[in-house]
């Protein structure tokens, strides 16, 4: 079975994307292949960059014609947060599967929609929370649905960056309110909640505050490839998102979570963390250590109890091992993006209409960030809408 992708948006999360459709159907047994029929970007000279360099078939400048296009079978949106909703909506009423970037949406209400969108039209949709398919945070979910936490008291969860440290950095886009909805907030809180909810559940009150430590930066004069950026020398502009966001929760089992996502952390390139407590034993992930699980098991016998580390490397016995390389041979941040890619064509062959997280999943998501947001202004607990 051949599935037709269209892709929209050619930055950081477009070479991730395309290197996924290329690679999912040869490792994993799918029984689709993705088939990269059409990039799409507004800026004619990248899109067509683009689609040399990792051999889409075509290119676009107007997504309206890629959605609609016949050849198309699924819409792959990799664009800045702001274009999220009109093009998964436009898709969704031309019948395409789709695959969006975090976060969902600027805000609830545009997720909503989009929800409202993919509802009606019975297209299958998901949405790129990747580390869901990191394998250790698999194994981790595995754990705890075993129960061999027991009952969760603590979830701890950080994400720490640096890379907008220096003031002379630029005002790229995810620096801006119209264009991202929010900065460090939902850039990476978005992940450490997606993270806490897919392992622990849903997340019921908030309270949190929110900082932005420079308020005006370069203007933008060039993207440098991955995060990195060019800055005029002559202007500036105001940062309107947030650099840093704190945040407790309260969940609906029980427990309670602290949150913080920064891009102020000096030394700490992508510290994406999660520690879970629980009354029979405990888990410890770090992204930078992406391969390994740290376990506690409160039910060892006492002179033997003490964390552990687990090489989530083992083909057959850790989720998604079986598709790569002999225990111990490690994989990297890719691969996260190749699973959920394998995820999605297996679902399309099978002719499945679910595969999480779908948008409704991640409107939850939303409906917790931005109940952060309100209660920063607030300066009170928020209760989390059900959605």
């Amino acid at each position: 079975m051949k599935v037709n992708v269209g892709m929209v948006g050619c930055g950081f999360m477009g070479k991730a994307h395309s290197n996924a459709w290329h690679r999912a159907h040869i490792f994993f047994k799918t029984g689709a292949e993705a088939v990269m029929k059409a990039a799409c970007d507004s800026d004619k000279k990248a899109v067509k960059a683009m689609a040399d360099l990792w051999g889409w078939q075509r290119t676009e400048t107007d997504y309206r014609k890629l959605v609609t296009a016949e050849d198309i079978d699924l819409v792959d949106i990799a664009t800045p947060n702001k274009a999220h909703a009109e093009i998964a909506i436009a898709a969704a009423e031309a019948g395409k599967a789709i695959l969006c970037e975090k976060p969902l949406a600027m805000d609830l209400k545009q997720a909503l929609a989009m929800v409202k969108a993919v509802k009606k039209n019975k297209v299958l949709n998901v949405v790129a929370f990747n580390y869901r398919r990191v394998p250790a945070l698999a194994l981790a979910r595995q754990i705890i649905q075993e129960g061999r936490l027991g009952r969760i008291f603590h979830v701890r969860a950080c994400y720490l960056q640096d890379w907008i440290i220096d003031p002379d950095f630029p005002l790229v886009w995810r620096l801006q309110k119209p264009i991202a909805g929010s900065g460090a907030h939902g850039d990476l809180n978005a992940h450490i909640i997606d993270m806490a909810r897919f392992l622990v559940g849903e997340i019921t009150e908030v309270t949190g505050d929110a900082k932005t430590f420079i308020k005006q930066r370069p203007v933008l004069e060039a993207i440098t490839g991955g995060l990195g950026a060019k800055a005029s020398k002559k202007k500036k502009g105001k940062v309107t998102v947030d650099d840093a966001v704190i945040f407790l929760a309260h969940f609906r089992n029980g427990a309670i979570g602290t949150f913080e996502a920064t891009r102020f952390a000096q030394g700490r390139k992508n510290g994406n963390k999660i520690e879970i407590n629980g009354e029979k034993g405990s888990l410890a992930f770090n992204f930078e250590r992406m391969n390994e699980l740290e376990f506690f098991d409160a039910q060892d016998p006492k002179h033997l109890q003490g964390w552990r580390n687990i090489m989530v490397t083992e083909p057959g016995a850790h989720p998604y091992m079986h598709a790569w390389w002999p225990a111990g041979h490690i994989i990297g941040y890719e691969h996260t993006a190749v699973n959920l890619a394998s995820d999605i064509l297996t679902a399309m062959a099978k002719k499945k209409k679910s595969l999480q997280p779908d948008f409704a999943d991640a409107a939850r998501t939303q409906a917790v960030l931005d109940s952060v947001l309100v209660s920063a202004k607030k300066r009170a607990w928020v209760k989390v809408p059900k959605v």
